[in-house]
């Protein structure tokens, strides 16, 4: 993409780091479209503005303390509020138009939302959940305003009434169809900037960005994303400082001098115990790395402990019972969020959400021991995330994904499924079981079929019908349609739900 060197180069300038590294980006402007591509991009962000005067002597908008503070607030968990719209729903208090200028959704609705979902209605396995992503950046007047510092996946079990909350390394090294190689935190930044360069209305470049991230987050993970919120930071420090504050147990002393001088020049963010912070507190809390053992990966376990926090304090009877508060709340969010979920959706995950004790909400992260499936590296003189597996070699990370966040209807029904190979090729079977276990299916057996002449895959639904979501996602995983008997009866099927029996046709398809 011609000139995308610029524009690419602006976004992650701002933190020294982030650069792009792909073919597309190695073209840049010049001339008259340089000046131009600058002057559109330099309306758009004061990161980009310090940028585009170099090499000349480089204008300071702020003091450097408030520099600094820009910089890291991008990353703190202000996003993390929003998961309480999601979980707890507090909106009930405002009017009607207030409420829609917020949750401004068009017609589309997560399945799970619905009782008893219609199994068409599911497009494959995943769907038994509500995947809501969560993004933070920084907006105007602070470096690097569209970098996604902050990226959460909220996820809700609507049958089991649980829910988890996954958090996703800023410095993930990724491949971004259509712009290269890059920290997943400049996706959208990426993706937004390029559609201004072309031309797009502001609200179209905005959604041209949500887009790629959440496509980005679905690739990676390894799930589907069925709405996604982004904030700024400011919503943050209003809602705790609406709510009173929050109060966090804090298991690890938090003692970080690169940010003494926002905590009236003492370095310990938060001693040991239960303690109450108000918003700025709070912010700190969430935002310090410097002072954890493990940085970035001890920063979103502490955006996570917030979340949960915040989610006690407005569900609290002092909150939420009080109109004022509640209308507070909305006003605090009113001009610092943007979501696709609609008043409807809002409302039901309210009516789901009420009913999710703390205890009931887990709180996930890639490198959290046992399952640390990230480790730390460099790529083009940057420091990044990449998987233990293999850069780009998400698969384990997908495995403990899909099988932590269980669909909802097949952790319901834990129908026992059998995989038999019905070829000569060696394998099938296994391969087949494999993809099969990583999404969640209860595979119990794995052998070989009693013939191996089977042209073509069957799959026999012994529960005829009763298990039918199972049935309907197996279905259109394999292409098929379900049989009701055995091609052969001689296969055992005591305790047995669901047998697939592998034929040559899937050799074909390796």
């Amino acid at each position: 993409m011609k000139g995308w060197t610029s524009s690419n180069q602006r976004i992650n300038g701002a933190r020294g780091k982030n650069s792009l590294s792909s073919s597309s980006a190695s073209q840049g402007l010049n001339g008259t479209a340089a000046a131009s591509t600058l002057s559109r991009f330099t309306a758009y962000s004061p990161a980009v503005s310090e940028q585009a005067e170099a090499p000349h002597k480089k204008r300071r908008l702020h003091p450097p303390k408030f520099r600094f503070k820009s910089k890291y607030v991008l990353r703190t968990a202000i996003v993390l509020v929003v998961l309480c719209l999601g979980l707890t729903g507090f909106l009930f208090g405002k009017g009607y138009f207030k409420l829609h200028s917020v949750f401004k959704g068009g017609a589309k609705s997560a399945a799970a939302l619905q009782a008893n979902a219609d199994p068409k209605l599911l497009k494959g396995e995943g769907d038994g959940r509500v995947n809501i992503l969560v993004l933070g950046k920084g907006g105007p007047g602070h470096d690097g305003p569209d970098l996604t510092d902050t990226l959460l996946v909220a996820s809700i079990d609507p049958i089991a009434k649980e829910a988890a909350l996954l958090s996703i390394p800023r410095d993930l090294w990724v491949k971004v169809p259509g712009y290269g190689q890059m920290k997943i935190n400049s996706a959208y930044a990426n993706a937004k900037y390029s559609a201004q360069y072309k031309g797009k209305s502001d609200a179209d470049a905005e959604k041209a960005g949500l887009d790629t991230i959440q496509q980005e987050i679905t690739d990676t993970m390894g799930i589907p994303i069925h709405y996604r919120v982004m904030v700024d930071f400011e919503a943050f420090r209003q809602a705790i400082d609406t709510v009173g504050g929050v109060t966090v147990d804090v298991k690890t002393q938090l003692y970080d001098p690169s940010v003494a001088w926002e905590n009236g020049n003492n370095p310990l963010i938060a001693p040991v115990g239960v303690q109450t912070m108000n918003g700025k507190k709070a912010l700190l809390y969430s935002r310090s790395r410097h002072g954890s053992a493990r940085g970035d990966f001890d920063r979103t376990e502490r955006q996570r402990e917030i979340i949960l926090a915040l989610k006690d304090k407005v569900l609290s009877a002092g909150t939420f019972s009080n109109p004022v508060k509640i209308s507070q709340l909305i006003d605090a969010f009113g001009n610092h969020i943007q979501t696709d979920l609609s008043l409807s959706d809002m409302l039901r995950l309210y009516s789901i959400g009420k009913n999710i004790p703390s205890a009931k909400i887990t709180s996930l992260g890639l490198a959290d021991p046992p399952n640390d499936y990230v480790t730390t590296g460099a790529q083009n003189g940057q420091s990044i995330v990449l998987p233990k597996a293999g850069l780009f070699d998400y698969s384990e990370i997908q495995n403990y994904v899909r099988n932590t966040l269980r669909d909802g209807y097949l952790k319901s029904e834990n129908a026992n499924v059998v995989v038999l190979n019905g070829t000569d090729t060696a394998g099938l079977a296994t391969t087949k079981a494999n993809l099969l276990k990583s999404y969640g299916y209860n595979v119990t057996l794995v052998g070989d079929a009693p013939t191996k002449d089977y042209q073509n895959t069957h799959l026999v639904d012994l529960t005829k019908g009763v298990k039918k979501y199972t049935k309907t996602y197996l279905e259109k995983r394999l292409g098929i349609t379900a049989e009701t008997k055995l091609p052969d009866e001689t296969i055992p099927t005591t305790g047995v739900d669901f047998v697939i029996i592998v034929g040559s046709n899937e050799a074909t398809q390796q």
